[in-house]
């Protein structure tokens, strides 16, 4: 299981890039960190999901 902002959800296995496709995230506008590390744009197809991993998804809003 791993915790993305929070919640468990079972996506240990699973990459950035699969999570993200299934969520409504504008992959332009977002941070992905785990377990500390921000993760770049370009690795998102190939970072996987480890069991425990504690994830923090922040989206950037504009305005003024």
């Amino acid at each position: 299981m791993v915790t993305i902002n929070g919640e468990t959800v079972d996506m240990a296995g699973k990459t950035v890039e699969e999570y993200l496709s299934q969520t409504n995230y504008t992959r332009n506008r977002i941070a992905v960190e785990i377990n500390g590390a921000i993760i770049p744009k370009s690795q998102y197809e190939t970072t996987v999901f480890q069991d425990g991993d504690q994830v923090e998804i922040v989206g950037f809003v504009g305005g003024g």
